[in-house]
């Protein structure tokens, strides 16, 4: 066990991780995870989906819980779990801000749970919610 393990509390916070994805992002994002469907980048295709527009994969919601929770970890740290299920779309311009707190500490492993959120766009809403498991460095 890490000394930091002592100083982690359950209901402490997770410092936000933030990202304001354009088109290009969604481009290329897509590109380097071979996802191509025309929903993330074809305004009028993901409209006749019933889409409000382009929308953000849920492998880069993945990406951001994943950065939450490295960074909660810290140097020498490590992430052994991510899961996520989202809840709504967020769209291409939407503010998406993931957030957190400690779930729980197992003294014995040293294994902390974080308990996320990540919202999107100016109202807030909840786009998907979240766990991860990590050991602190």
């Amino acid at each position: 066990m890490t000394g930091l393990v002592r100083e982690v509390v359950v209901g402490q916070a997770v410092l936000p991780v933030e990202l304001t994805p354009d088109a290009i992002t969604l481009l290329r994002f897509g590109a380097v995870t071979r996802n191509a469907h025309r929903i993330h980048y074809d305004t009028e295709f993901a409209r006749s989906e019933g889409l409000d527009g382009p929308v953000v994969m849920a492998q880069l919601h993945g990406c951001l819980f994943h950065r939450a929770a490295a960074e909660f970890a810290g140097e020498g740290g490590r992430v052994r779990e991510v899961a996520w299920r989202n809840r709504a779309p967020a769209y291409v311009g939407d503010r998406l801000v993931v957030t957190g707190t400690v779930q729980s500490v197992d003294v014995s492993s040293g294994a902390v749970t974080l308990d996320l959120v990540e919202r999107c766009g100016a109202g807030g809403v909840v786009c998907c919610r979240g766990r991860a498991v990590v050991i602190p460095g």
